[in-house]
C-alpha cells in the first residue's frame, strides 16, 4: 500500500518554531505502529501557506499525484491542516476519495459513519469560525488605533523620512531625514517646470547620484510617481487610501497561469483615515499642481494613442529577453513592433539592451493572420495537435483487452483466495500460513484495483478529448465563413479570441492559439481567465507543453502553439510547416 503524507503550517513564525516537524515526527510514529512504509518523495509540506486559500504549491501537487492514482491513502494529522475552510475540507476529501485514495486523519481516524461526518463537519466549521474571528479582530483593532492615531499605517517608512527603531509604529517617532527630504522637495520642483518628464527625473537624479528607495542609483518612472502621488509629503499620515485588489490577469503571458501580486485600488479621499500630523516637505499648492500636471500627460501617453492600427497591438513578447513588445511608427512613416528591452538602460535595472531587432508590422500581421485563417480553414490540424498531445490516438479495441486482462487478474486471485480460505477452514494450512498468504492476495487485488482506476481515468479522458475536437472543428467552421470580407476591427477581434500570444525569437514566429471547446466560451479571452482559475483553483495538465486543457469547464478553452520564420512564407496545411510544435 503506497500511502502519502500531507503537512502544512501558517505561518513563517510557526515554520521556525519547527510545528511541521512536530507534524511529522507524529505521522512516522504512527506509521511505525500500523507497520507501514515510509517514502520521503511522497510527504508533501506547505510552510508558511495559509489553510483559507487552495494556493497552495504542496497541496497542487498532492493533488495531481493523487489524480494520477500515485499511491492509495493521505495521512494528516488534522483536519484543520488539510484546510481552515469547511467547503474546501469537504472539497479536497471528495476530490482525493474519487481518485481512489482514502483520507485519514491521525488524531481521530474518520469513517463513514454519520457520527464520525458530524464531528468532521463540525471541527471543519469551528476552525474556519476561529480563523475569522481572528481576522475581524485583527482588523478591527487596527482602525482603532489608526483613529486614535497611535500606529503608523506603514512597514518601511516612506523615501524621505525615519522612524524610531525602537517603536517603528509610533507616529510620535517620525522625522525627516535631510538628505532624502531635500532630494524630494528637488523631485517636486523639478517635474513641476514646463516640459519636464518622469524619464527627465529619473536620468537627473542618476546624473546627480541621488540613491532610491532601496538603496540603488535606479529610479523607475514607477518609483518616481508614486512618491509625487504619496500625500505624506505634504506632512498627513493616512490610512485606508489604498484597497488591494486580487489579480485577474496573469503576470506574464510566458508564465503559466497562477502566481503574481494584485492590484492596488485607490479609495476616494474622503474615506481615508487620518492618523497624524508629521513634518511636511511640500506645500498643499504645489502638490496639487503636481496631481494636475501628472494626470494630464497620462492622457497624452502614447499607449493611449489609437492614430495608427497595429493588428498585434499587446499580442508579442520577446523570445530573448521575454519583455513585452511596444508598437513604434518612425518619422519616416515606418510601423514596427519594438521589445521594452530595448529602451534606454535609464528605464531599467538591466545592464545591456535587448539585442532583438525591430519587427514589421505589416509583415508580422500577415503572417499572423494568415496562419489563423490556414487554421479556421482546416481545423483538422486541431485533431493532429490533440493526437500529437496524447501520443497517438486512442484504439478502443486495446482498452476492452486491458479491461478484460485486469478483470481476468482479479478473478483469478479471488478464487485464489477462497481455496486458500478452504484449506484453512480444513486444517491443511496452519494459521500463520494463511494470514500470510492472503495478505499477499490482498495486496495483489489491491494493485489491480489502482490499474482499473487509472484505466477508466484515461479512457474518460479520452472520451473528453474527442467531444473537445469536435466543438472546436465546428467552431472553425462557423467562423470561417466571412475571413477574406473581414475588417481591421473583426480581425482584431478574432485575434484576441484565438490567439494569446506571438512570440518572436529572432526570425522564429511562434503562435500560441487558443480554441474555445464549447459556444459559452467563445466571448472569454484566454488572458482573463485569471480570475477563474484563482476562485476554483482548478488546473489539469494533459501534457507539460503542446496541449493545456484549463482551469474550469464554464471557460472551455484549449491551447496549442505553432512555429513559423519571418519571411519564409509557408502557411501550408500542416500545423507547422516551418517549425517543430512546442
Amino acid at each position: 500500500m503506497r500511502i502519502a503524507v500531507y503537512v502544512r503550517v501558517s505561518t513563517q513564525r510557526q515554520t521556525q518554531m519547527q510545528t511541521i516537524d512536530q507534524q511529522l515526527e507524529r505521522l512516522q510514529a504512527y506509521f511505525q505502529l500500523q507497520g507501514w512504509e515510509w517514502r520521503e518523495e511522497l510527504v508533501f509540506r506547505d510552510d508558511g501557506y495559509s489553510g483559507a486559500s487552495l494556493k497552495r504549491p504542496g497541496l497542487d501537487r498532492l493533488r495531481e499525484q493523487a489524480a494520477q492514482v500515485h499511491f492509495d491513502r493521505v495521512l494528516i494529522t488534522t483536519p484543520d491542516r488539510l484546510a481552515r475552510k469547511y467547503i474546501y475540507q469537504m472539497l479536497l476529501i471528495e476530490e482525493l476519495e474519487k481518485s481512489g485514495c482514502q483520507v485519514e486523519f491521525v488524531e481521530r481516524p474518520m469513517s463513514q459513519d454519520p457520527h464520525d461526518q458530524l464531528v468532521l463537519q463540525i471541527r471543519g466549521a469551528v476552525a474556519e469560525y476561529e480563523r475569522n474571528l481572528i481576522t475581524d479582530r485583527m482588523r478591527r483593532g487596527r482602525l482603532q488605533k489608526y483613529r486614535a492615531g497611535t500606529l503608523l499605517p506603514w512597514g518601511p517608512p516612506p523615501y524621505g523620512y525615519r522612524t524610531d527603531p525602537l517603536h517603528p509604529r509610533d507616529p510620535t517617532g517620525v522625522r525627516l531625514e535631510p538628505a532624502e527630504a531635500a532630494a524630494v522637495a528637488e523631485m517636486f520642483a523639478y517635474y513641476q517646470q514646463d516640459r519636464h518628464t518622469l524619464r527627465g527625473l529619473a536620468k537627473q537624479l542618476r546624473e546627480l547620484g541621488v540613491r532610491g528607495p532601496r538603496g540603488s542609483l535606479h529610479w523607475s518612472d514607477g518609483t518616481i510617481r508614486h512618491i509625487l502621488t504619496n500625500p505624506v509629503y505634504m506632512g498627513t499620515v493616512y490610512a485606508g487610501r489604498n484597497h488591494y485588489r486580487p489579480a485577474t490577469g496573469r503576470i506574464s503571458p510566458l508564465k503559466p497561469v497562477g502566481g503574481g501580486n494584485g492590484s492596488i485600488e485607490r479609495v476616494p479621499p474622503e474615506d481615508w483615515i487620518v492618523v497624524a500630523q508629521i513634518p511636511a516637505i511640500v506645500s498643499q499648492e504645489q502638490f496639487d499642481m503636481i496631481q494636475e500636471k501628472l494626470k494630464h500627460n497620462q492622457s497624452v501617453a502614447s499607449r493611449n494613442n489609437t492614430k495608427h492600427q497595429y493588428l498585434l497591438r499587446a499580442m508579442i513578447s520577446c523570445g530573448l529577453c521575454h519583455l513585452a513588445c511596444t508598437e513604434r511608427t518612425t518619422d519616416t512613416g515606418h510601423p514596427y513592433y519594438v521589445c521594452n528591452g530595448k529602451r534606454p538602460l535609464l528605464q531599467s535595472p538591466r545592464t545591456e539592451k535587448c539585442p532583438s531587432r525591430f519587427l514589421p508590422v505589416g509583415q508580422l500581421d500577415e503572417l499572423v493572420w494568415a496562419d489563423l485563417c490556414e487554421v479556421l480553414l482546416h481545423p483538422e490540424c486541431l485533431d493532429k495537435a490533440l493526437q500529437r498531445a496524447q501520443g497517438g490516438q486512442w484504439l478502443p479495441q486495446e482498452l476492452q483487452a486491458r479491461r478484460e486482462n485486469l478483470r481476468k487478474a482479479r478473478v483469478s486471485i479471488e478464487h485464489q483466495t477462497e481455496r486458500l480460505t478452504e484449506a484453512y477452514l480444513a486444517g491443511v494450512v496452519p494459521l500463520e500460513e494463511y494470514k500470510r498468504r492472503r495478505h499477499e492476495l490482498e495486496q495483489r487485488l489491491e494493485s489491480i484495483a489502482a490499474q482499473m482506476r487509472q484505466l477508466e481515468a484515461s479512457a474518460s479522458k479520452h472520451v473528453e478529448l474527442a467531444g473537445i475536437a469536435q466543438s472546436m472543428e465546428e467552431f472553425c467552421q462557423r467562423v470561417s465563413s466571412g475571413l477574406e470580407q473581414a475588417s481591421f476591427a473583426q480581425k482584431r477581434q478574432l485575434i484576441e479570441l484565438l490567439i494569446d500570444r506571438v512570440v518572436v525569437t529572432n526570425d522564429e514566429v511562434e503562435i500560441r492559439y487558443v480554441i474555445p471547446t464549447s459556444t459559452s466560451s467563445e466571448e472569454t479571452r484566454f488572458c482573463h481567465l485569471r480570475a477563474n482559475y484563482f476562485q476554483t483553483q482548478w488546473q489539469k495538465k494533459i501534457t507539460d507543453d503542446i496541449f493545456l486543457d484549463r482551469p474550469t469547464s464554464n471557460v472551455g478553452l484549449s491551447e496549442f502553439s505553432c512555429v513559423h520564420h519571418l519571411g519564409c512564407g509557408h502557411n501550408g496545411n500542416q500545423l507547422c510547416r516551418c517549425g517543430s510544435s512546442r
